[in-house]
């Protein structure tokens, strides 16, 4: 009976995005308990160098985040605080390695292979004419040597 009373105090679009933060809250303890249960060295194992980046640089932005919701929750505004800079700096670091991968998803030239490309596009009779002439210049002409 008490919680009824509590509700007439506020309008429900307040409830709801309660109970919305509460579940959100909840998601993200469940998947940080799945990502703490687990090694950080094992982790780390199994994943390449961009990788192991990667893995740093979500871990360090979401406690960062965690700790700017904190903050707004006991009224300090996280804007005048150092995390603000902080943030800033993992999403400087995190553009790096977006860079970084991009450039390894990127098109590479294969130089021959665009080079035998051209040359076969641009064959013709004439030309292998004149390759076996300039290869060639007399035919069944021996030259001795002494």
């Amino acid at each position: 009976m008490a919680d009824d009373g509590l509700a007439e105090d506020y309008p429900t679009e307040i409830e709801e995005n309660l109970n919305d933060f509460d579940s959100s809250l909840s998601s993200v303890q469940n998947m940080v308990q799945t990502l703490v249960s687990v090694s950080r060295s094992d982790n780390l194992l199994k994943l390449d160098p961009l990788d192991q980046a990667k893995l740093d640089l979500m871990s360090a932005y979401a406690l960062n985040s965690m700790f700017w919701m904190y903050l707004v929750t006991q009224g300090v505004n996280p804007k005048d605080h150092a995390i603000k800079q902080e943030l800033e700096r993992i999403r400087t670091y995190m553009n790096k390695v977006k860079e970084i991968t991009d450039k390894r998803k990127a098109a590479r030239l294969d130089k021959d292979a665009a080079s035998r490309f051209v040359r076969n596009a641009l064959w013709d009779t004439e030309d292998k004419k004149r390759k076996d002439t300039t290869e060639h210049p007399k035919k069944g002409k021996h030259i001795r040597f002494s």
